[in-house]
């Protein structure tokens, strides 16, 4: 396993996750629950979808070099372009019975449950396969890539309405679609190249 190569997963997951709806729905069920129990739910359903995603990954690794690169670029580009064109709900309410007395069984499958719907074909899930195959290290990718969704869920449950007071969510944004640009122009560099 590759420690280069979870760090650099690490960095380009968390700030593509930051602005994302499952980062706002993680912060209205911790908003709701007890935080650790959202958080369990959470980050089961983050462990499902980045193993989901680098499967994919590793099967997109099969396919010759040139085209997994052109391939590669083509997704992060779609991904920095999607991060800019604004798809972000700051106000987003899941209609979720219950409250903060709920118990653990309950409240992790109800998170469990909204994080796994809300993420399927979701970017960071498209950039975690993408990175799985430009790496060809899927447990460093993998791993990378779930701590950085559980850091991001951490920081939504625990303190996610201050860090939008200081930050502005298109900010985030912005610089998490400049990283996957960048991750383009080297994927597209390395396509021509050979």
């Amino acid at each position: 396993m590759n420690i280069a190569v979870m760090a650099t997963v690490f960095g380009i997951i968390f700030p593509a996750e930051l602005p994302d709806k499952t980062a706002l729905a993680s912060l209205v069920l911790g908003s709701r629950y007890r935080p650790l129990y959202v958080f369990v739910g959470v980050a089961l359903a983050f462990a499902v979808h980045a193993a989901l995603a680098v499967a994919a990954g590793s099967l997109l690794s099969l396919l010759p070099h040139r085209i997994l690169e052109g391939v590669v670029a083509a997704l992060f580009l779609l991904g920095a372009v999607l991060l800019l064109r604004g798809r972000h709900e700051d106000e987003e309410d899941h209609g979720l019975p219950g409250g903060r007395s709920a118990n653990l069984p309950r409240v992790a499958f109800m998170s469990f449950m909204v994080i796994l719907v809300a993420e399927f074909g979701d970017l960071t899930q498209i950039v975690t396969a993408n990175l799985a195959a430009k790496y060809h290290d899927p447990l460093a990718v993998g791993i990378g890539s779930v701590l950085g969704l559980w850091a991001v869920a951490g920081l939504a449950i625990a303190g996610g309405r201050n860090l939008l007071r200081l930050i502005p969510i298109t900010w985030i944004s912005r610089i998490a679609a400049a990283v996957m640009a960048i991750m383009a122009v080297f994927s597209t560099v390395s396509a021509v190249r050979g």
